[in-house]
């Protein structure tokens, strides 16, 4: 690799050594922070029911797409239907009825999750997100945003709003008797924490310079995972990952001082995640956020511009 490519690889040998640590296909009854690795259909069935404060589910897209040693491919819309509800039906029984769930998706397995979920939970809002990349089109639009779906099992749940609001720098900067409206100074720096809305553009999607990046295809920012987490659970809450790929969820909640569980099959993702929580023992950081406030994107704290490579 190039000396400034930090993307996280490991040997065989330290691949086996961490995937000694994860446990095999059987949960452990009350297992908390723990990664495994096994088919979720199965795993799912050994965690207690109404014991999930969060959910984050980052299932395969209705795309063929390798990941790791195996090959998701494309089906029909019936069969990701079928193969939605599935998994649906095994996670949904696992929540609290304070819990929340998140579900990502691109715009065509969208069209299937969306009517889902609306038939399971209480679906509060459909979240879009630039992802920045995305391959051009000759004959279509550049296909560069994804979406979440917020739904809670009930009425009665965990929003956290101050939590994440976003940072932006004040480009007409309206003053009243003198003093900032709605606005703050620091310095040469003018800034306002505005509620967040369900449209992202503040992500960065990982990559080569950045510390958190892998080689998984489908890998989602610890930004973006923390927005979910610290707006829809508190400390010590449990968050279920049940398609843990290489472990942005649990490695984000560990950050942020909430339990998990992930679960995912290939190994060697199995074995990056743990990497990865082992370095989360020593570092907390989460590009993008700096001292307990989420920034514009290519800023710093109270807007300044930062260098992110």
């Amino acid at each position: 690799m190039a000396s400034r490519n930090r993307t996280l690889r490991l040997s065989p040998e330290e691949t086996e050594t961490y995937l000694a640590r994860c446990i095999r296909d059987v949960l452990p009854q009350d297992a908390r922070d723990v990664t495994v690795c096994g088919d979720s259909f199965e795993v799912l069935r050994n965690i207690p029911e109404q014991s999930v404060d969060l959910c984050i589910a980052d299932p395969p897209y209705n795309l063929t797409k390798q990941y790791g040693e195996k090959i998701f491919s494309r089906s029909d819309a019936n069969s990701y239907r079928a193969f939605t509800e599935k998994w649906l039906d095994l996670v949904l029984p696992l929540l609290k009825p304070t819990a929340s769930l998140y579900v990502c998706s691109d715009w065509r397995s969208s069209l299937i999750i969306g009517p889902l979920l609306a038939e399971r939970v209480r679906l509060r809002s459909r979240i879009t997100w630039g992802r920045e990349k995305g391959r051009g089109a000759a004959s279509n639009w550049k296909n560069s945003m994804e979406d979440i779906w917020f739904g809670t099992v009930g009425d009665r749940y965990t929003f956290h709003l101050d939590a994440v609001k976003i940072r932006r720098r004040v480009l007409a900067a309206y003053r009243e008797n003198g003093q900032p409206k709605d606005w703050q100074e620091s310095g040469k720096e003018r800034y306002r924490d505005t509620c967040p809305s369900n449209f992202w553009d503040d992500i960065t999607v990982p990559f080569w310079s950045m510390p958190e990046n892998t080689d998984h295809p489908a890998q989602k920012p610890e930004k973006l995972i923390a927005k979910l987490i610290l707006a829809s659970s508190s400390e010590g809450d449990l968050v279920l990952d049940p398609f843990m790929g290489s472990g942005t969820v649990c490695v984000t909640a560990k950050k942020l001082g909430r339990s998990f569980i992930g679960i995912e099959q290939d190994p060697g993702y199995c074995a990056l995640a743990q990497k990865r929580l082992e370095e989360a023992e020593h570092s907390k950081r989460i590009q993008g956020f700096e001292n307990g406030v989420f920034l514009e994107r290519n800023s710093g704290a109270n807007g300044r511009q930062a260098d992110h490579t």
